[in-house]
């Protein structure tokens, strides 16, 4: 889990817990993923930014003035001229028993594998699943400032030693060639 960033962007959401979105990718494999940049293609249909489908599929009118998503998932939408908010889908979410045997394929997105076991699909905020939070979106869980610290560290260990190796090596040829 990395730390949520706003953005203010109704269609961007992160997922604050365990799970991942589900994206139908061209070879007609689901891929997951916890980026949750969408926006809508030409048709409205909500999409990932390299245009690749949210499943369940979602459509959003075209003249919609608010989009709202709650929690739990469900996707409202404020259409011109109605008085009454129009429920036009629901987002569900998936986790696997080990995260770890997900096979990542680039773009963010990881596929499942006999490792990782199937698919548990479930709505936000039920069955231990996370909720949704509109208008951000999940930042790095990665701290560069440490992991720049470690990689010096790495490199000074490997270099003593490499130089402890070198002078051994030096020390056993002096003894070979002059004993």
């Amino acid at each position: 889990q990395g730390s949520l960033v706003n953005t203010d962007n109704s269609l961007d959401l992160a997922i604050d817990g365990a799970g991942f979105f589900q994206v139908l990718l061209p070879d007609g494999r689901v891929g997951y993923t916890r980026n949750g940049s969408f926006s809508r293609n030409a048709e409205g249909t909500l999409t990932t930014p390299s245009g690749y489908i949210l499943q369940p599929e979602i459509q959003i009118p075209d003249n919609v003035t608010k989009i709202n998503i709650s929690a739990d998932g469900i996707v409202s939408v404020q259409i011109a001229g109605q008085v009454e908010a129009e429920e036009v889908g629901q987002i569900t979410l998936s986790d696997f028993a080990n995260r770890s045997g997900l096979q990542p394929i680039g773009e963010s997105f990881v596929v499942e594998t006999g490792s990782s076991g199937a698919a548990a699909v479930g709505n936000p905020i039920e069955g231990g699943f996370g909720k949704l939070v509109q208008g951000a979106l999940e930042g790095s869980n990665v701290n560069v400032v440490q992991e720049l610290v470690d990689m010096i560290e790495t490199q000074r260990a490997y270099e003593v030693s490499s130089k402890s190796i070198s002078s051994s090596d030096e020390m056993m040829q002096y003894i070979n060639n002059n004993i």
